[in-house]
């Protein structure tokens, strides 16, 4: 007579090897025989029950979720401070954002070996005055000579000798600049007239060539690049 069974168990025949009685297992409803119970009684959790946790996160990852904007900030502006150093440095030190100064004997010298007609080149300017450009080309038209500068004060004045005629070489030069009166400098009548957008220029008209010193500068600068001629 075989003793009661539990009323969650249910008996299960093991087929023993040949020769030996079945063999009952009392595995339960859920649970294969031989292998532990994962559930705990009450339904819970095997970590619960076994009093594990899941493991927190690395350092390195709850380092970087618990980083404040601040020390974003931070962290930014350690990068920019260098920047701006390097920046500053180029600028004042290296002069950055000046344009480079070239030597205008060259293109002076190309334009007299030329012949096409008397050149003059500015003497006595102080050395404030940087030559940033100089050309001379030579077209079917006629020549041309032109010299570029930055003044003491930072703007732009450019020299131009030419042998074009007037009627064509002025509207191209001052954009459509109109005269607004004569200008005695040193003792040579000089015209004054309107240039491009914000510009003023000084025209020399002679038979043989026409001197246009024109520029973003301001009048007294103009005055000197003329007269400075020779």
């Amino acid at each position: 007579m075989e003793a009661a069974q539990p009323a969650d168990r249910v008996p299960t025949d093991v087929t023993p090897p040949d020769g030996q009685p079945p063999v009952r297992s009392t595995a339960g409803p859920n649970q294969t025989s031989g292998e532990p119970a994962l559930v705990a009684s009450g339904g819970v959790s095997p970590l619960a029950a076994t009093g594990e946790h899941p493991a927190p996160p690395a350092g390195k990852d709850r380092a970087r979720s618990e980083r404040s904007p601040r020390d974003m900030a931070l962290s930014l502006l350690v990068l920019l401070v260098p920047i701006a150093l390097l920046l500053a440095f180029y600028r004042g030190v290296l002069g950055g954002d000046e344009p480079a100064a070239v030597d205008p004997a060259p293109a002076v010298q190309q334009a007299r070996e030329a012949g096409a007609f008397p050149v003059s080149s500015p003497e006595g300017l102080s050395s404030g005055w940087r030559t940033v450009s100089a050309r001379y080309q030579a077209e079917a038209g006629g020549a041309t000579l032109r010299i570029g500068y930055v003044t003491p004060e930072g703007r732009g004045a450019q020299l131009v000798e030419s042998n074009v005629p007037a009627e064509k070489l002025l509207p191209v030069e001052l954009k459509g600049g109109q005269p607004q009166g004569p200008a005695d400098l040193a003792g040579v009548s000089w015209q004054r007239y309107t240039a491009r957008s914000n510009e003023q220029a000084l025209v020399l008209l002679e038979p043989n060539r026409t001197v246009i010193v024109v520029g973003d500068a301001r009048d007294n600068e103009l005055r000197q690049l003329a007269t400075a001629l020779r």
